[in-house]
């Protein structure tokens, strides 16, 4: 088998942030594919609570420098890098002062769900594409974690489909037990279009809530993963089984071998 490369996404990682089991299982995999001959890459958010001098940050300025259109407006796209300590693994962080600078994550010192994450999640989503082709580096598998990345799957599909780095990427979404009750604004559908997204695309994420990014991470990606039991979840993926390869992968020993087998399996 090919030495595959593996773009891991998500919206937090050990030990950078920590606020749910994603930056546990995105610590982890990465590194387990990396010893099994993998080349790996790592992209999340600069979140304002991540100490830079602490955790070494430092600016990628060849990387930087990109605006991401969000509805009308341009937000200017600044990249760092830091290496997690005691692993050969570097993370890209995403950032933008107007969005990742707060000292919290998705919600206030109430407790209130931010207004914009939905602009939050469509910039980061945007920016990791971005910053990939900035890379000039190919992806066989994008690997999606969490609702906050559910967009790259549709965008890898349309608007990037025939961008020749993205040509053979195959999209992965794990999804983890982490809702939200919020319900965004009548102008999201607005914002998340691009270039070849029709609004019959959109369907799903017409709720304008955490569902409706789920259904669509889930409608556009080549695999779904559920990352555990999840009653809140099952419906719905009984109603989408039929649509594509649906796994529940076990946190157990065997848990690398199994994603290593489906890697493979989607790169063919």
């Amino acid at each position: 088998m090919s030495k595959l490369r593996i773009l891991y996404v998500a919206s937090e990682i050990n030990p950078f942030l920590k606020t749910s089991e994603v930056a546990e299982f995105v610590r982890k995999l990465p590194q387990a594919m990396q010893e099994k001959g993998m080349e790996i890459r790592i992209l999340v958010p600069r979140f304002g609570l991540i100490n830079e001098r602490k955790n070494r940050l430092h600016e990628v300025v060849r990387l930087s420098g990109i605006n991401i259109a969000i509805g009308e407006e341009e937000k200017p796209l600044v990249i760092k890098v830091a290496s997690i300590p005691n692993a050969k693994l570097q993370v890209y962080f995403i950032d933008n002062e107007d969005y990742f600078h707060r000292k919290s994550v998705f919600h206030d010192k109430e407790n209130n769900f931010y207004a914009d994450n939905d602009e939050r999640a469509i910039f980061f989503c945007k920016g990791v594409i971005e910053t990939v082709r900035k890379l000039g580096w190919a992806p066989d598998i994008v690997h999606c974690n969490d609702w906050m990345t559910s967009l790259i799957p549709l965008y890898l599909k349309t608007t990037y489909k025939n961008d020749p780095l993205f040509k053979n990427t195959k999209t992965v979404f794990t999804v983890y037990d982490t809702p939200f009750k919020h319900k965004f604004s009548t102008d999201l559908l607005d914002k998340v279009r691009m270039m070849d997204i029709e609004e019959s695309m959109l369907q799903n994420l017409k709720t304008a809530d955490y569902m409706g990014f789920i259904k669509l991470g889930m409608e556009f990606s080549d695999a779904v993963i559920k990352a555990e039991d999840n009653s809140t979840l099952n419906g719905t993926f009984e109603e989408m089984t039929e649509q594509k390869k649906f796994e529940v992968i076990e946190n157990d020993d065997n848990i690398t071998d199994s994603y290593y087998n489906l890697y493979n399996e989607l790169a063919g």
